[in-house]
């Protein structure tokens, strides 16, 4: 039996001001990707610091929540089988200039900070992720 996973994807505020939105969509339908909640929003530092309170020991955790919190972003709630790894092979390496031809990083970050697209690590982290965007009852069934 095949078993479906969810997993959080948020396309970030630089891809949003590029108009890269709707091709980002186009690549999760292409891919098999089943959208099971969408919206356009603006969070706070304060949000993007709780929701990015995992790496707060981290150098980048500061420039991370100002910029997250610079602009419209689009979360999404995702699912597929292997939905986890799909995505993140699907995004691309975290630097674009790594990145492999065909991700959405290499196609629209501009570097490792400014780099268009979140996606859920593991499915604890995608729990959490999805649950700090969405109810239970936003989610498509």
């Amino acid at each position: 039996m095949k078993t479906l996973q969810r997993t959080l994807t948020i396309i970030k505020p630089d891809a949003v001001k590029k108009n890269a939105v709707g091709d980002i969509i186009e690549q999760f339908e292409k891919q098999g990707f089943r959208i099971l909640a969408m919206k356009m929003l603006e969070i706070s530092q304060h949000q993007a610091e709780q929701f990015y309170a995992v790496h707060a020991s981290r150098p980048f955790y500061s420039s991370l929540t100002k910029f997250m919190s610079s602009g419209p972003i689009v979360a999404l709630a995702l699912e597929k089988e292997n939905a986890i790894a799909d995505l993140r092979k699907l995004m691309g390496a975290t630097n674009p200039a790594s990145a492999e031809e065909g991700t959405i990083r290499k196609k629209w970050a501009s570097d490792i900070e400014n780099n268009a697209i979140h996606g859920s690590d593991a499915d604890d982290t995608a729990r959490f992720e999805l649950s700090f965007f969405f109810a239970g009852y936003e989610l498509a069934q």
